[in-house]
């Protein structure tokens, strides 16, 4: 027993040694450096840099994406457009009957001839009492009787103008026109059926102002300008693109910022999709160069005879990683798994 006893206070002993030994026992001094230079090989940032094609989700908006709709109520009496045709601006499209709204034109117009009328006999009887008031045989309140009555029937006969304009408008609304080229999409109402004010009878696509639009992770949207040949990728085929804009908004939902290019040579159909690819012309690291310290992802070089964590905060795991660093700057490419920002460094020839 004295002897296990010998041998317990031995191990206790050797344990407490080992929690109290310096920092530089276990290979760092006393400040936590290595306690001697650390072997890493390293090259310069134009031997290592890539220029990754770079993706983004896309589709092909049209400018004018538009339903026609009924302005009036009345009975459809003909559609003579079908899903897919293609027409110009001001083909007919729909037409509604206008029986009612012809009736009402002609009523108004009625109104308007007796208006002019009853204008004219107040224009002559005006006229005579002006005579007569001159050689005193009226009275002066009838002559301004008459001069009221005039100045009445002609804002009469402007109000009535104004109906008339208007019946004619109603008139012109039971046939409706394509108000550009487009293609029919969608047909959304049948002959025989009655449309109200705002109901949609067709839906209309231009398919001559087409745009790209494509979702960009926030990291992408500074390479995108300098791109020197995007393209939508479709399963079809590729198409050249030319950078419009990128939208000066951030949705914060995706994440992602929109940007709209357009087609330089032959468009795409309207509502393809595929993906939006072009090349960085900036360059980036490798994904298998990047370290994680801190919980920041980041590449190390040699800054003189030690190593220097440069985070890069817009880098992604299993990713390239853009780079602002000069052309020459050293970066370290084996044994960086043991480094610490500050470390001393033995670079292999």
């Amino acid at each position: 027993m004295p002897r296990l006893n010998t041998r317990r206070r031995t191990l206790l002993t050797g344990l407490l040694v080992l929690a109290i030994l310096p920092p530089f026992a276990a290979g760092r001094t006393a400040a936590g450096e290595p306690a001697e230079a650390i072997p890493i090989t390293a090259q310069p940032l134009t031997e290592l840099a890539v220029y990754p094609q770079l993706r983004a989700p896309a589709s092909v908006l049209s400018d004018n994406d538009s339903r026609i709709s009924a302005e009036v109520s009345a009975r459809i009496i003909e559609i003579p457009v079908r899903v897919g045709e293609v027409v110009e601006k001001g083909a007919l499209l729909a037409r509604l009957d206008g029986t009612d709204f012809e009736l009402a034109l002609a009523r108004e117009e009625a109104a308007l001839q007796a208006l002019r009328a009853r204008l004219e006999l107040a224009d002559y009887q005006l006229s005579r009492a002006r005579t007569l008031s001159r050689k005193q045989a009226v009275s002066e309140e009838l002559l301004k009787q008459r001069e009221t009555d005039l100045s009445n029937l002609r804002a009469q006969l402007a109000g009535q103008e104004v109906a008339l304009a208007q019946a004619k408008r109603r008139l012109e609304q039971c046939t409706l026109r394509a108000p550009f080229a487009a293609v029919i999409s969608e047909r959304l109402a049948s002959v025989g059926e009655l449309a109200g004010p705002g109901s949609a009878l067709l839906q209309i696509i231009d398919n001559r102002h087409l745009e790209v639009s494509a979702q960009l992770q926030a990291a992408l949207a500074d390479s995108l300008p300098r791109a020197e040949r995007p393209e939508l990728v479709t399963p079809q085929r590729r198409y050249p693109l030319v950078l419009r804009r990128i939208v000066p908004a951030f949705d914060p939902r995706a994440r992602t910022r929109e940007a709209r290019l357009q087609f330089s040579a032959e468009h795409a159909l309207p509502g393809s999709a595929g993906e939006l690819v072009w090349r960085s012309q900036q360059p980036h690291l490798p994904a298998e160069l990047l370290s994680r310290r801190d919980g920041r992802l980041g590449v190390f070089i040699v800054d003189g005879e030690r190593a220097k964590f440069i985070p890069l905060p817009q880098a992604e795991e299993g990713r390239p990683a853009l780079v602002s660093l000069p052309e020459q700057t050293p970066v370290v490419t084996l044994g960086r798994f043991r480094l610490q920002d500050g470390d001393a460094v033995k670079v292999a020839p």
